[in-house]
């Protein structure tokens, strides 16, 4: 095709012709326009005679013929406008426009065109269409569901596709075809045969009650060939109609139409007959093909006896090779040797390659290859030397003609081209395609080589040109290819063979059918003319009550082949089904074998007339006995095996999205212990009754005494939680800590006031406030216990008293009942407030005391508010402070100290504000001491609660990961600080001081014991009152602890050990219940109900996220029963009550939302995954405690479905027994021997040991079942192995050991070792070859992981182990622990942590982390091997390490070997490398928002520059400005960092992205701290703060092939805000030395 637009003009000539198709156009008439390219136009007006076309078809159904190019499209576009019109006045059921068309460009095509040009929705479907949204993950059309189409119908006026796409749709009854109001069928001409538009119009559109207006649109309604009459045109055009339910109608008057539409001169270019035969050369082409394709027969014969499955692929070779010589053959007679040679290249470039087969098999292959080769050899003899260019210029073309070289034909092709300028020939992908025509429409490219695919479904633009190099073989080919030529004097060229009169008689046939049909279809009167109802030869069909879905005789073929191709298959056996035909008696029958994981497997057919018919039928009862056994829908398709895709979601307000993942976040609430409430402490004179439990602490120093407690509850604990034992750790000691029930107390009133009052002043006294109000506040000074303030809570509460002796169980009353007096000492004193308070000024003297210092004038006594004590009995007193409320202890006595010494608590002031310590209490607290030359007492201050159970000084290390909770760190460095008080300001608290002691031990005990009485309640609501086996609540405690709480246990093993449970209770039911489904249909339900969104609504239904510990213990925000909180946490989450609803206003992906920390209400964020790993942690804890019956017990609990009944075990052991063994009874008695074990029913080992490719015999099953069901066994045996053997290791080196033992790498390199491959049963010559090769690896390979993983082994060879342990285990009855007797030492030895070989890659990966350095890596593709370079950059040296094979993962483990074994020769390893975080690491959950406006640093403090290989000394101010030139001037590229986020963590981030680009080691980040007893100044302008601490931050980068940076930040108040100090200091020097360019 040639067109006449040339690369000068870049417009498209289509549209900007169309735009004269306006009302005021002059030369509107001569504009043309292609049905595929309107452009819509405000004003746009059709021409009279799309007109008339539109009125006849909306007065009937009307196939419209009219030339190509004549806005046949446009037509219909009036036509859906008017009917949608008249639908939306009269508003109904919904109703659909379908637009039919035959190909995937033509439907987008017409779909934009309907866009442009109306305001309807309109969308496109065809084969390859993708959807997108909720539901549809990358589904493309043919994997759509009736959800889906019910969705889509519901949103589009009209839809756009293929037939193929609706008949699918309605045949199972995803469109109801009652829904169809107008259906548009683009090139009708196609509806004949079996034609998909046939299919609609016989199945749906005949039966349908309420018929939509159809409208087709054709250039040619004739398109059979051999047409030369009238008779014959008048009977294709009336099977047309009758087909379509419609007349064909065209104009009678084609005066407008011709104007609008030019037609093409036809021109006959003749060329003259090749007189070169080259008879000799074919003779030698046939020999050759003659020759191989003997060769294929007799490699086809030798492989018949192992390799069954290479006689239908020899087959397919022989096509080819017989393809290849007709194409070579073609060219010769058609191009000539020339082109035939260029030809024969192209086939060898673009030969498919082999794949991997069978070694004998890839020598077949291999033929077909060579017969080119030699083809090409052959044809070259016969050319002259040079002949590659012997096209250039100057070539004489005659002589050539002559010599045969190049045909006439091509000769004269050649004539007609040397007006046209350049060409570009190719064959074409479709996006290739598509980008050459844009090239054609526009100018750019002006001669198209094209093939029969222009004629209808690619538009092209107008042509100047068209021609015709084979003769058009139909009416419809020449009608549709001389439309493309439409511009005003275009041509239209045939070529003929001058002399050929079978041509000649041929295109005069083409000539006189065009007329006939156009004769035939003007003298079709729309008035009077009648459709001839088509009589459709009724066909046999199954139809689905439920849904209306139906399969016919003729669709039911393709449907089981669609049924079968979705089984599971591997690369050694592709599922599909086999056909056997027998002739009974002169009819046929057909026998149908389905693959063995089908869920039938043999049936046989009616008796029928032909072959094909019998196929049919007996396909289409196959089709019905799959969809009464459940394997196909009712809608008549497979099964959508995800049952996420139907699950209810009814108990959630919002979709789960997320739900299950790490990356998103939810509130929740905290259970209350139930254990723990009680209405007794709102009853102010009523006793109460308790449950004793005794607290006894005994110090790892002897010499250090704790005083015992007694824990009072309104509830009885269970045993496990009121009996412990558990250990406290302190700074330089540890403190085991003994709980034991003893009796039950009763308290009278008085008691339990005097109690309450012991418990509210030390826990307030020691660890929180007991005077509220302040001058800042503006409230008035109170004593907590005087006040109305709410201590005790009824859903928390419980007792802590002294004990005098722990056998029997005495309570202390006599400490209690000092406590109580102090309360009402200072509750009587209440002057002493008031005095504070007075109008004078506010000062107060302390007349009060005067009745205690009767004798004052006494050295030896010492005397305080409330009594007087001889001085050596002061120390260790137990005091409290009236001033501050605060409970001391006293270490001495002072002898040179009073009130009326120098204050030195002011250091930091200049002057001092104090002169001394009575003029601080009368300016702080406004009280002038009455005794002021008492001496002073030396106290010891309470301090805050610290987290006792961690042992914090062991290194800090829990199951491997470093703890990171600096507040819950017991800080060793703090300066002691005592404090001086007058005695006049003590009140004594007749209380040991071994029982203040105990109180810092409470809070850590408490916690641990909350938590346990918390795992106690979630055990009563998991098993009832069972009494089938006993679950510790400790085991319950760690199975709802997660990592972050920093405890020396955590869920993690157990979620590792619940996980393999669970998959194996889920794998056991799925097998049991589900007998005929396949291994991938329950692969795919166990995926769904074992993947974590799954289990993350099953803890939601069981509200398990309440129980869930999620955070550290942080004593400062705990409070016991009877204390006031001194640290709020307002609740900000807008929830009322203690449980948050479940909804996605309370899901979060923010960074600002803290996991862990929780608000006063309860309320906490957590990640979804959490919950999740909770409920396998769960079922992991029952396993240990009860094994397979308690870990089932928790998954009913649960909700999970794990049946396993007996009664099914038997079916299926039932089942496998009818299998017929006999035949290969040897082979499974020396299989059984090297196993160790009879099977009580030989069919199951039968079956495990068969592959699908082994069907010689139609068995019927093989061993994907059982191989699901053994994949289960081995990880849960396996894993409970080492969960038992390795106690103490780190949770996620126990997941290395698992991923390491349970693979399928593993598996088959077990089966070589044992020798149980010789017994796997299979017909695959591939597989024959990779076992082969596999055995010969294992023979001369070491054992460690890391040398297995560079050979990928067969995959058979693993699933035969698995399928023999599921065979195992159900002939054993589901016996585990004699599966385990049989294969621990088959798979002996199994890795220890001491063998443990991580891949490849992820070792170098932690190395190189643990380093500080980073690798980058390149992936190539060389064939069908994938290369892969890693480069790793130390300071010293770059390592390279390259790696190929089939997989980019293999590939690059193999580069990652090099650069390990590269590092090894260095002495770097993983082994000899620290674990530990660097202090430097960014912590994503700290990176606050701080001010981003800093002042910017001074560059050059404390600045060093070391480079490598240093020059000799010269003037030390011009070293660096030398080096840095140096640098400046390299040809490496300067990084550029657009900005930097002064964000706290920003500037650290910053830099380790650049160092991660550039292959620089991570900096070194070293900080010191300056400490201060007094506020000092930190920082300057916006970022100036005030703190007793400071920290600055040594940095230092190296640079390879540079030198070493080192730099000290400024200081800050905080560590991690002076590594952004020192980061930013840094990225600004690099950019002073240009290693960098910001901004």
């Amino acid at each position: 095709m040639q067109s006449s637009e040339t690369s000068s003009n870049p417009t498209n000539p289509l549209k900007r012709r169309f735009e004269t198709m306006m009302n005021d156009s002059s030369n509107s008439q001569e504009s043309r326009h292609s049905e595929a390219t309107i452009i819509p136009q405000p004003n746009l007006t059709p021409r009279e005679y799309q007109l008339d076309v539109f009125k006849v078809a909306m007065q009937r159904n009307t196939i419209a013929h009219l030339d190509t190019g004549a806005g046949k499209t446009m037509i219909a576009v009036m036509i859906i406008k008017e009917v949608v019109h008249s639908l939306r006045k009269q508003p109904s059921e919904k109703k659909l426009v379908i637009f039919l068309a035959p190909t995937r460009n033509l439907v987008e095509q017409q779909c934009q065109v309907l866009r442009e040009n109306t305001d309807l929705m309109v969308d496109f479907y065809h084969g390859s269409k993708v959807g997108s949204g909720e539901n549809l993950d990358g589904k493309k059309v043919d994997e759509w569901d009736a959800a889906v189409w019910e969705h889509e119908t519901n949103k589009s006026h009209v839809m756009v596709m293929t037939p193929q796409i609706l008949l699918d749709a309605l045949r199972n009854a995803f469109v109801n075809f009652e829904m169809i109001c107008l259906l548009i069928i683009d090139e009708c001409h196609r509806a004949s045969g079996n034609h998909p538009y046939v299919s609609i119009m016989k199945e749906f559109y005949l039966k349908s009650m309420n018929k939509p207006k159809v409208f087709g649109m054709t250039a040619s309604p004739v398109t059979k060939k051999g047409v030369s009459s009238a008779k014959d045109c008048e009977s294709q055009i009336t099977a047309l109609e009758s087909v379509l339910d419609s007349l064909v109608y065209t104009l009678r008057n084609r005066t407008e139409l011709e104007n609008a539409i030019p037609s093409a001169s036809h021109i006959y270019c003749f060329y003259q007959p090749f007189k070169v035969s080259h008879s000799e050369l074919k003779a030698e082409l046939e020999f050759s093909r003659l020759k191989f394709e003997a060769q294929l027969m007799k490699m086809q014969v030798s492989l018949q006896s192992s390799c069954k499955d290479t006689d239908e692929k020899h087959e397919l070779l022989r096509k080819r090779l017989s393809n290849d010589h007709a194409k070579i053959i073609y060219c010769i007679d058609e191009l000539g040797l020339l082109c035939a040679y260029e030809a024969v290249k192209i086939c060898i470039a673009k030969a498919p390659k082999a794949v991997k087969e069978h070694y004998s098999f890839q020598q077949s292959q291999s033929k077909c290859f060579s017969f080119l080769e030699e083809a090409l050899s052959i044809i070259g003899k016969s050319l002259p030397n040079g002949h590659e260019n012997i096209l250039d210029a100057g070539c004489d073309y005659e002589n050539m003609v002559t010599a045969g070289h190049i045909s006439p034909k091509l000769y004269q092709l050649f004539q007609l081209f040397r007006s046209f300028g350049k060409t570009s020939v190719d064959a074409m992908s479709a996006k290739l395609q598509k980008e050459t025509l844009e090239s054609f429409r526009s100018g750019k490219v002006n001669l198209l080589f094209a093939t029969d695919v222009v004629e209808e479904g690619i538009h092209v633009p107008n042509c100047s040109t068209v021609i015709r190099f084979d003769i058009p073989k139909t009416v419809r080919s020449n009608v549709q290819s001389r439309g493309r030529a439409r511009q005003s004097g275009s041509q239209f060229i045939l070529m003929l063979e001058r002399g050929n009169a079978k041509q000649r008689e041929h295109v005069c046939d083409i000539i006189r059918s065009e007329y006939s049909m156009m004769d035939s279809a003007k003298t079709r009167d729309p008035n009077t003319c009648t459709v001839k109802p088509y009589n459709f030869k009724e066909m046999e069909t199954y139809s689905v009550e439920a849904t209306g879905a139906s399969v016919t005789a003729n669709s039911s073929v393709s449907l089981i082949h669609r049924y079968c191709a979705k089984l599971p298959g591997d690369k050694y056996y592709a599922p599909k089904p086999k056909f056997q035909f027998l002739l009974v008696e002169g009819s046929h029958q057909c026998n149908l074998t389905l693959p063995p994981n089908a869920a039938l497997q043999t049936i046989t057919g009616p008796l029928c007339k032909t072959s094909n018919l019998s196929k049919q039928l007996v396909c289409l009862e196959a089709c019905k006995r799959l969809h009464q056994m459940g394997a196909l829908t009712d809608h008549l398709v497979l099964h959508n095996e995800d049952p996420s895709a139907n699950k209810s979601t009814k108990s959630m307000k919002e979709p789960s999205s997320g739900a299950g993942t790490t990356k998103r976040k939810e509130l929740h609430g905290t259970t209350p212990i139930r254990a723990l409430s009680g209405t007794w402490g709102d009853k102010h004179d009523d006793s109460a009754d308790f449950y004793a439990y005794k607290i006894s602490f005994t110090c790892s120093i002897v010499n250090v005494k704790y005083s015992s407690f007694v824990l009072l509850t309104g509830s009885k604990l269970d045993d496990d939680v009121g009996n412990i034992e558990m250990e406290l750790y302190l700074v330089s000691k540890s403190v085991k800590c003994k709980v034991s029930s003893s009796v039950e107390l009763h308290l009278d009133a008085e008691q339990v006031a005097k109690a309450k009052c012991f418990q509210a002043l030390f826990f307030n006294g020691i660890f929180g406030k007991l005077y509220i109000g302040t001058k800042q506040s503006g409230l008035a000074r109170e004593f907590l216990l005087q006040t109305d303030q709410t201590l005790w809570n009824p859903s928390y509460i419980y007792l802590l008293l002294p004990l005098e002796l722990l056998e029997p169980l005495t309570i202390n009353w006599k400490e209690v009942d000092s406590c109580a007096s102090v309360v009402d000492f200072v509750k009587t004193n209440s002057q002493f407030r008031a005095k504070q308070q007075s109008r004078d000024g506010g000062i107060t003297t302390l007349e009060n005391i005067d009745s205690v210092m009767t004798d004052f004038d006494s050295i030896d006594m010492v005397h305080f508010a409330n009594e007087s004590i001889h001085k050596d009995e002061v120390k260790n007193v137990v005091v409290l402070a009236i001033h501050s409320g605060k409970i001391y202890s006293v270490l001495e006595l002072l002898q040179d100290a009073t009130a009326e010494s120098p204050f030195d608590g002011d250091t930091g002031s200049n002057p001092p504000r104090f002169s001394s310590f009575s003029n601080y209490y009368e300016k702080k607290y406004g009280i002038v001491l009455a005794y002021p030359k008492q001496r002073l007492l030396l106290l010891k201050q309470s301090h805050r609660a610290h987290n006792l159970l961690v042992d914090f000084n062991g290194e800090g290390i829990l199951h491997g990961k470093k703890i990171r909770a600096e507040s819950c760190k017991v800080n060793t460095d703090r300066l002691r600080n005592h404090v001086r008080i007058p005695p006049e300001l003590l009140v004594v608290v007749n209380a040991r001081l071994d029982v203040v002691k105990s109180f810092y031990l409470l809070p850590s005990l408490m916690h641990r014991l909350e938590s346990l009485m918390l795992a106690s309640q979630l055990r009563k609501e998991v098993t009832g009152h069972s009494t089938d086996f006993r679950i510790s609540s400790s085991l319950i405690l760690e199975a709802i602890t997660t990592l972050r709480c920093n405890e020396s246990f955590s869920m993690e093993r157990l979620e590792l050990l619940g996980d393999s449970v669970l998959k194996y209770a889920v794998s056991c039911d799925l097998y049991l219940k589900h007998s005929t489904k396949h291994e991938g249909q329950l692969s795919s339900q166990r995926s769904w109900q074992v993947c974590n969104s799954t289990l993350y609504e099953l803890g939601i239904n069981r509200q398990l996220q309440g129980y869930i510990r999620d955070s550290a213990f942080d004593p400062t925000r705990w409070t016991a029963p009877g204390q006031l909180p001194l640290r709020l946490q307002s609740c900000k989450h807008g929830v009322d009550t203690i449980e948050v609803p479940i909804h996605s206003k309370y899901h979060s992906k923010d960074a600002q939302n803290l996991i862990g920390k929780c608000c006063d209400m309860g309320h906490r964020w957590m990640g979804s995954k959490t919950i999740s790993d909770c409920v396998e942690a769960l079922i992991g804890a029952y396993y240990v405690a009860g094994g397979l019956t308690g870990a089932i017990c928790c998954m009913k609990w649960l909700s999970v479905s794990c049946e396993l009944d007996e009664s099914r075990i038997d079916e299926a052991v039932r089942i496998a027994s009818l299998h017929k063994f006999a035949p290969k009874l040897n082979v499974i008695k020396n299989l059984e021997s090297k196993l160790g074990y009879e099977f009580r029913v030989k069919g199951l080992l039968l079956e495990a040991i068969t592959h699908a490719s082994d069907q010689e015999q139609g068995v019927g099953y093989c061993y994907q079942r059982l191989e699901f069901l053994g994949d289960s066994v081995l990880d849960l045996l396996i894993t409970w192995y080492l969960y038992e053997k390795h106690k103490d290791i780190d949770p996620g080196e126990l997941t290395d050991l698992r991923s390491a033992s349970v693979n399928n790498e593993n598996f088959a390199y077990a089966a070589v070792r044992r020798n149980l491959h010789p017994h796997l049963q299979y017909r695959s010559g591939y597989l024959q070859s990779q076992i082969a090769e596999y055995e010969k690896f294992v023979a001369t390979s070491s054992t460690d992981t890391n040398s297995l993983q560079t050979k990928k082994s067969p995959k058979a060879l693993g699933d035969l182990v698995e399928s023999i342990a599921g065979a195992i285990l159900l002939d054993t009855k589901l016996n585990l622990d004699e599966v385990w007797r049989i294969f621990e030492p088959l798979l002996s030895p199994i890795v220890t942590p001491d063998k443990l070989e991580l891949p490849p890659l992820r070792e170098l990966m932690e190395l190189c982390d643990s380093m500080g350095y980073f690798t980058k890596d390149t992936c190539r593709i060389n064939g069908d091997t994938v290369i892969a370079e890693l480069r790793l950059q130390l300071k010293d040296a770059l390592l390279t390490g390259e790696g190929s094979g089939a997989t980019r993962k293999i590939a690059r483990g193999q580069a990652a070997l090099q650069l390990l074994k590269e590092l090894e020769k260095r002495g770097i390893s993983r082994k000899n490398q620290g674990q530990e975080n660097r202090d430097g690491e960014v912590d994503d959950k700290n990176n606050e928002k701080g001010d981003t406006t800093p002042s910017k640093p001074d560059l050059v403090r404390n600045m060093k520059i070391m480079l490598l290989d240093p020059p000799p000394p010269v003037d030390a101010s011009l070293a660096n400005e030398c080096a840095m030139e140096e640098q400046s001037n390299s040809k490496v590229e300067i990084p550029v960092l657009k900005s930097i986020n002064m964000n706290k963590g920003g500037p650290r981030t910053a830099l380790y992205e650049l160092c991660k680009k550039m292959q620089w080691p991570i900096p070194t980040l070293t900080p010191s701290e300056q400490k201060s007893r007094s506020l000092i100044e930190i920082g300057e302008g916006v970022e100036k703060r005030t703190a007793f601490n400071s920290f600055e931050s040594h940095i230092s980068l190296t640079i390879p092939d540079y030198g070493v940076i080192e730099l000290t930040g400024d200081p800050r108040a905080d560590k991690k805000s002076s590594f952004d100090s020192a980061a930013l200091l840094m990225l600004y020097e690099l950019q002073r030395l240009q290693k960098l360019k910001i901004g």
